[in-house]
Parts: C-alpha cells; sequence; structure tokens
C-alpha cells in the first residue's frame, strides 16, 4: 500500500508540474495540425493545460511512422526477450515518476488521489510488467503431421494497432492495450480521450527513453472526427482496439468494413448485477463490496455492479449494512486523500448523471456541482435506473423472490460485462456463475479477477476479444500455419 501524502502536499505537486502538450509522433513532441483543446480540472472547472491536437494529416503521419518502424524490423523483429527488457525498463521510468502520474491523472480525470496512487498506478505498472514477462514464454506450436512434413503454427505481430482509450481509467487502459501489443512486436497508435491525454503523452515519452524505437508508441491526442475516425477508416491500419461506449464501438465496425476489414476488438458498456441470494452470509461483508461495486471511481466505471438483485429476504438486513458502510465513502476535492468519490468527468456527462437524480431515494440523491453523492433507489426491474447505464454513482436495488428471478433478472439486459453473486451453497453459486451471460462472474466478491484472468463481455458489452491474461496477446497477433514438406525429392513425388 502506497503511504498517502496530505492533501496540501499533493496541491504542491499539481501546482509544479510540467505538463505535456503536443502529439508525441515518431519519438518526439510535435505540434499538431489540429485546434489547441483546453483540458479541464473536473473539480473545479479551472483549465489545466491548452492541448495541441492532432488532425488527419497527423494520423497520415504517425501511421506512416508506425508502418516504416514495424517493416523495419527494429521491434517487431527483436528478440522476444529484448522486447522484455525495454517494457520492463518503462515499468522502472513509470515507477520513478508514479506520484507525477498520479497526480496528473487526479487533475485531469477527476479521480480520487487515493486510488491513482493505490490502484492504478500499482496496476498499471504490474499489468505492463506481467505482459513484458510474456514475451519470451508464449511458445508456437507443431501439429502430428506424420513422418513426411513438419507443420509450424507461429504467431505473428498483427502490424499497427490502433489503440483508442476511455477517459475513466486513463492510465490503466492504456496499459491493458499497449502491454500485450508491444510485447508481441506490434507497432501501437494511442488516441486518449479528448479529456485525458496528458497521461498517456507522458508514459509515451517514457517509452521512447526506456528504449521503445521511434514511430512503435505514438500518441495522437485530439477528438473522434479529427483523430479517433480516421485511425479507423485508414487503409494502413492493420487493428483496432477500442474501450468505450457501446455507441461508438459500433462507429468502428462500420469503419473498419468501410476501409480495409481491419480486426477490431471492443471492450463496450455494462449494467451489471449484485446478486444477492436468501442464503448469503455475513452481510456487512457483502454490503462492503456492493458499495465498492456500485461507487468506486464514483461509479465511471464498465464494470460497476449498478444492479443490486437482492432477495426479499435479506433486502432488509443488507440494506441497513449497505447505509452503515455508505458513511465512509466521503465525496469531495479528488486531490485530498480522505475522499473516497472525486468529480464527474465534465459537464455533459454530469447533465446525464443528473438526469437519473430522481424520485425519492434511500441515500444520496443530490449534487453538488461536480460531485453526486452516491445514491440509492428502490425501483423495479422495467425502471430505466435499472436498464440504462448511468454511468455514475447511482445503484439500483431490485427486489426478487427466488434464485431463479435472480438470475432472470440479471440476464434481462442487453449487456454482459460482469456480474457477482453472493451465497453459501457452491451448488448454487457455480450454477449461477454458469447461466449468467456475463464475461467475467464473481463469487461472494466484487472484482475483475486479476491480470491473468481474460475481461470482456458479451452481448453488447464486448466484441472480438478480451483483455488481459494470455488471450490479450491473441488479438494482437496473427496465426500462421508452415508446411514443410519431409520427403525425400530423389525419391519422386508423392503429388496426387
Amino acid at each position: 500500500m502506497t503511504d498517502l501524502l496530505t492533501h496540501a502536499e499533493y496541491a504542491a505537486i499539481a501546482g509544479d508540474l510540467d505538463f505535456p502538450s503536443a502529439p508525441f509522433i515518431d519519438g518526439k513532441f510535435r505540434k499538431g495540425a489540429g485546434l489547441m483543446m483546453a483540458t479541464l480540472n473536473p473539480a473545479t472547472g479551472v483549465e489545466i493545460a491548452k492541448i495541441s491536437t492532432a488532425a488527419s494529416q497527423d494520423v497520415d503521419l504517425a501511421v506512416t511512422k508506425a508502418r516504416e518502424a514495424f517493416e523495419q524490423g527494429h521491434w517487431a523483429r527483436m528478440h522476444p526477450a529484448a522486447r522484455k527488457d525495454v517494457l520492463i525498463k518503462l515499468c522502472k521510468y513509470i515507477t520513478w515518476r508514479k506520484r507525477e502520474l498520479a497526480v496528473l491523472e487526479s487533475l485531469e480525470s477527476g479521480k480520487p488521489i487515493r486510488d491513482c496512487e493505490e490502484i492504478d498506478i500499482p496496476e498499471t505498472i504490474h499489468c505492463i510488467k506481467w505482459h513484458a514477462e510474456t514475451a519470451d514464454k508464449i511458445y508456437d506450436q507443431t501439429t502430428p503431421a506424420g513422418d513426411d512434413a513438419m507443420s509450424v503454427i507461429v504467431r505473428e505481430p498483427v502490424g499497427v494497432v490502433a489503440a483508442i482509450l476511455p477517459w475513466n481509467f486513463p492510465l490503466l487502459m492504456l496499459a491493458w492495450k499497449i502491454g500485450p501489443a508491444l510485447a508481441a512486436g506490434c507497432s501501437v497508435i494511442v488516441k486518449p480521450a479528448e479529456q485525458t491525454s496528458m497521461t498517456a503523452l507522458r508514459v509515451a515519452e517514457l517509452a521512447h527513453m526506456a528504449g521503445v524505437p521511434r514511430g512503435v508508441l505514438q500518441v495522437l491526442p485530439g477528438d473522434g472526427p479529427s483523430v479517433g475516425e480516421p485511425l479507423g477508416r485508414h487503409m494502413d491500419v492493420d487493428m483496432v482496439s477500442f474501450t468505450g461506449s457501446t455507441e461508438t464501438g459500433r462507429r468502428f465496425l462500420h469503419y473498419a468494413a468501410d476501409s480495409n476489414l481491419k480486426k477490431v476488438v471492443l471492450e463496450c458498456g455494462g449494467k451489471n448485477p449484485a446478486l444477492v441470494l436468501a442464503d448469503a452470509e455475513n452481510l456487512d461483508h457483502v454490503a462492503a463490496h456492493v458499495v465498492n461495486a456500485a461507487f468506486w471511481n464514483m461509479g465511471e466505471n464498465c464494470s460497476a455492479a449498478s444492479r443490486l438483485i437482492v432477495h426479499r429476504d435479506v433486502k432488509a438486513p443488507l440494506l441497513a449494512c449497505i447505509l452503515a458502510r455508505l458513511r465512509e465513502w466521503k465525496t469531495g476535492d479528488p486531490l485530498d486523500p480522505a475522499n473516497h468519490l472525486g468529480a464527474l468527468i465534465d459537464a455533459d456527462h454530469r447533465a446525464k448523471v443528473g438526469a437519473y437524480l430522481t424520485g425519492q431515494a434511500l441515500a444520496g440523491g443530490t449534487a453538488d456541482g461536480p460531485f453526486v453523492a452516491p445514491t440509492i433507489y428502490e425501483v423495479a426491474k422495467e425502471d430505466a435506473k435499472a436498464r440504462e447505464e448511468i454511468f455514475g454513482p447511482i445503484l439500483s436495488v431490485i427486489e426478487v423472490a427466488s434464485t431463479e428471478e435472480a438470475i432472470a433478472v440479471a440476464n434481462d439486459t442487453d449487456y454482459g460485462l460482469a456480474a457477482c453473486v453472493f451465497t453459501a451453497n457452491t451448488r448454487q453459486a457455480i450454477r449461477a456463475a454458469r447461466d449468467i451471460r456475463a464475461g467475467t462472474v464473481t463469487v461472494n466478491c466484487y472484482g475483475e479477477g486479476d491480470i491473468a484472468t481474460p475481461f470482456g463481455g458479451y452481448k453488447h458489452s464486448g466484441f472480438g476479444g478480451r483483455d488481459n491474461g494470455l488471450h490479450a496477446h491473441d488479438q494482437y497477433t496473427e496465426l500462421k500455419t508452415i508446411w514443410i514438406d519431409l520427403t525425400d525429392p530423389t525419391e519422386g513425388d508423392n503429388i496426387g
């Protein structure tokens, strides 16, 4: 656990930061051809910096440099152990600058500094290091081809990858994508969210310092039409890895279809259930997980368990435990380590979340500028709060009368990213985990697994692949079969 500083000490670091403010292309920062873009502190509305954004000509330049770097092979054909060493050196540089990165992330995203220090930065480092270590440990294959031939199945880097990031976990989502993509030998062009560009720019600079060759990792700040769409439509981009809304994810499928049929991997939204069955034990323990699942990162989390589906026999005592736990979750200035919740990302998102603050709340139900109190409503399963992805600190409580009804309600959604089940019955836990249509199901806890477990969703929550684990490497590689004839050509041919 990181030793947290005081609010005043974090504020002093924020005052001394050097803000990266231009696209990182071909190993250096250079002014983009796009408009200047203000990045704002979500907690105060004050401008942090102006960032020079990229335009379509910058996209073309970055793709050209990425392709050149890939074809030259200084990274793609580097010995996997050497790539591993460079990425581990990058982790050392991130560790060296971790406090600066944590404050930068908090300033730009509104995330609580305690989460940036204790979760995001350590997990970013761990993710890149984990994938670095796989670079020389994922083996290719042979098949039983008989005595007259040998078959070899090899993985090759897919080529030029465009990584499109969301604003809710800027550093961690960056690591989820560049970790396996760089370990595989790809060239990567990152488009961060407009609201949260600076930590990605700083990491690209650190990667170059660590020995990642020019053109292999580039970052293009800017908006969707100026950067995202040109990357999605570019004929020389081989793959897009996208995390964000389902609506935007669909666009990248269209871009791929309209251009070169590039590979597309989508990790999209969720309306995730937490099922508390009648025999759940230690309701205070359950409440701690439910509160964390619903309100961590202000609910701006695709795997947030925003639906509490609870058996009527335990609803009242569980809600009492939840309300007691909720008193520990303070909301306020993200740079104050006493706060568990910070500011929502921007005015548009605050307006969206605020539209759901209607009706009689069991807790919260109020907003103070960019800060929304953790809020709980008891609703019917048909209510919009129970069906639509809010992406804010709002928990919808739905009462059910049986395990079968709980599972049916859990599956009654277009999404299928994550779920959690609380029960003392092992058979019931396993049955529920199998019957819930979601990419990750946790039992008697909330979580996403760890770096070794694949993360992604069913239905509208995902498409084409998984982040994390060895499975993440599959999406950044192509499989090639090499068939070798071992027959003696002097003994005639075996054709026909």
